[in-house]
């Protein structure tokens, strides 16, 4: 087609060659650091994703420990647990306060605490028998008496 227009045959420049390969290692050089930043780039992302799912799960290992140990501050600081605590070191509880005013005076009075007697424990009463069902079993077991013919025999065992 060069020729049928008249244009000259092109011929090869010898020089034209060798002017592009700077230009085409300068484009592959660009090219081969872009890829190796981003691979850097996206090693230093997997990096941090690890570390913050390590530490989450470290988060919430220690937000179960003191929850833990929230719950044994509470249990300990229950009034009846410190009441508790406070008997078995021997504490009692203290009778009515004595106040020291700014002047050195004293008001109230002074007196000994003196420990609670100590609750006895007691058994509870055994209900009263309805008619035709036998009395309740006492403290003391009553040796074995056959029952009359006829009658049904009661069992020793509660329950059955």
């Amino acid at each position: 087609m060069g020729r049928a227009l008249g244009a000259r045959p092109a011929r090869p420049r010898p020089g034209g060659q060798a002017a592009r390969m700077p230009f085409v290692l300068l484009v592959v050089a660009l090219l081969a650091g872009g890829l190796i930043s981003l691979l850097l780039l996206n090693s230093a992302l997997n990096e941090g994703s690890f570390q913050l799912t390590r530490l989450k799960k470290e988060t919430t290992a220690l937000t179960d420990e003191e929850q833990a140990l929230q719950r044994d501050v509470d249990a300990h600081s229950a009034p009846d647990a410190l009441q508790r605590r406070a008997r078995e070191l021997g504490l009692v509880p203290g009778g009515s306060p004595v106040f020291i005013g700014p002047d050195g005076k004293v008001s109230g009075s002074v007196s000994v605490a003196e420990a609670p007697p100590s609750p006895t424990p007691t058994l509870p009463a055994p209900p009263p028998a309805g008619p035709g069902q036998p009395p309740a079993p006492t403290a003391s077991p009553a040796p074995a008496q056959p029952a009359p013919s006829g009658s049904p025999q009661s069992s020793q065992t509660p329950g059955r």
